[in-house]
């Protein structure tokens, strides 16, 4: 095996096989997809590296995506912050609720499954099986934060800012239109007493399992009639489930 000198750290390493010729056409997929052209790929192969990716190929010879992603993530709330306040002339609780939902873990792992990083992910084989929604979901989206990190190291600000506006600012309209700024609970709780002139109420159908992995089912309830059900580990998780699937029940 021959050793190479990482272009990021600095470091000679030793040449596995496993970093740059074999993925290239892969990447370039992936470039595609982003609308982007990377000057140096490592940055973009390194954003979708899962720390846990290294736990099985510790001759690996890039590094894993958190630091680019503690970057990428304050790159984002800048741009996105910037681009709310030259644009709207609204109160500030309003542009943190906007900014909020334009920035989530949900709305962030959606656009990340829309550009299809999942699928050049590097994580463990216990990660890839690991069928958990929630999990899966952070990691896109810490993914898509690491990819702007990367843009930014490679490009410079002007560069992670048209990508941050054409695939995440884009999203604001249909938030605006749809009210998706403002939570479930909130959402239905605000239709209920608009509607009905009531306070829906929730209720425990089902608790199971041990302490450290708990299961509830959760009920919502309006005028004492069952709108909805909803899943989820906590209590709090199980209510938005529920005023979630209340609303597509009621159509709101």
């Amino acid at each position: 095996m021959s050793c190479i000198v990482h272009p990021l750290l600095g470091d000679t390493i030793e040449d596995t096989g496993l970093t740059l010729e074999e993925p290239m056409k892969q990447f370039n997929e992936l470039e595609k997809n982003l609308g982007v052209s990377f000057k140096n790929t490592d940055y973009l192969k390194m954003a979708v590296v899962h720390r846990s990716y290294l736990n099985e190929h510790k001759s690996f010879a890039l590094d894993h995506n958190e630091r680019l992603e503690f970057l990428g993530d304050a790159v984002l709330e800048l741009v996105t912050t910037d681009y709310l306040y030259r644009t709207y002339p609204n109160p500030e609780g309003d542009l943190t609720n906007w900014r909020a939902s334009l920035v989530n873990a949900k709305m962030l792992s959606d656009i990340a499954r829309a550009l299809e990083i999942e699928k050049f992910l590097y994580m463990s084989k216990g990660e890839t099986r690991d069928a958990n929604p929630k999990a899966r979901n952070y990691i896109l989206a810490n993914a898509i934060e690491a990819i702007i990190g990367a843009l930014y190291l490679d490009q410079g600000y002007a560069a992670a800012e048209k990508f941050i506006g054409e695939k995440i600012l884009v999203k604001l309209p249909h938030i605006l239109k749809n009210q998706l700024y403002l939570d479930a609970k909130s959402k239905f709780q605000e239709k209920a007493q608009e509607i009905y002139g009531l306070t829906p109420s929730y209720k425990v159908l089902l608790e199971s399992g041990p302490d450290h992995n708990k299961f509830f089912k959760i009920g919502i309830y309006v005028n004492n009639e069952l709108v909805a059900e909803g899943e989820g580990t906590s209590k709090q998780e199980a209510q938005m489930n529920a005023a979630e699937n209340a609303l597509a029940v009621k159509n709101w």
